[in-house]
């Protein structure tokens, strides 16, 4: 599928760019940047990582993007960048880089949100860290959920493929029970907040683009 179909002005400027390949590196590289600081002194983490308690004080506002290229370790940062190559470059494909960066980047400032809000109305524990590039990927899930839900997608080590309209919501589910059962600090919020902002996109660029997201539903089957 060519990106024009949806954006033409886009591909002709941006032709030679693949957004994606960039975000990664910029994830890698501000990865290994972040740890060595935050090695050298932990009192750096207030300044990377996304902290309830900060941003309700008005603090460390700039968190809100910094935590989104910050990974806790380096299984984290793998799971999501191998994550991120397949489904990313898809939907580059879909929506053209331009738009594509910049629905990469409100996922993950929308699932950032979408985690402090939910943790000053349920939660009494204010100093729980948030990073990685989780919310923005759920954020791409929920668009292929409504733009291609019929996609065959292979999640974790089911060794089927499994349509991404069920695929989206049982990786959500699969991970809130992990976190439960494992007492793992998972960001659940977070990931459905970007979750909520790939379904709204998806059913916007729907309603507008109605035949050529139909197309590439069918495309996708």
């Amino acid at each position: 599928m060519k990106a024009y179909r949806l954006n033409p002005h886009v591909r002709r400027r941006f032709t030679n760019l693949n957004i994606n390949m960039i975000l990664i590196f910029i994830n890698i590289f501000l990865f290994v940047l972040f740890s060595i600081l935050i090695y050298s002194n932990a009192k750096f983490l207030d300044y990377i990582a996304l902290k309830p308690s900060n941003i309700l004080s008005g603090k460390y506002l700039w968190t809100f993007l910094t935590s989104m290229f910050m990974h806790g370790g380096f299984f984290h940062i793998f799971a999501n960048m191998f994550s991120l190559f397949f489904i990313g470059g898809l939907i580059e494909r879909i929506l053209g880089p331009k738009r594509y960066l910049w629905f990469y980047l409100l996922s993950g400032l929308f699932a950032g949100l979408f985690f402090v809000l939910l943790s000053f109305i349920f939660s009494s524990d204010f100093n729980t860290y948030a990073v990685g590039a989780s919310g923005a990927l759920f954020g791409l899930i929920g668009f292929l959920m409504m733009i291609t839900p019929n996609l065959p997608v292979y999640i974790m080590f089911i060794p089927i493929p499994i349509k991404m309209k069920y695929a989206a919501p049982g990786i959500l589910a699969v991970l809130w029970l992990i976190s439960i059962a494992g007492n793992v600090p998972i960001g659940n919020t977070a990931h459905l907040g970007g979750l909520i902002l790939g379904l709204i996109y998806g059913v916007y660029l729907r309603k507008k683009y109605k035949r050529k997201t139909q197309y590439i539903s069918k495309f996708f089957s």
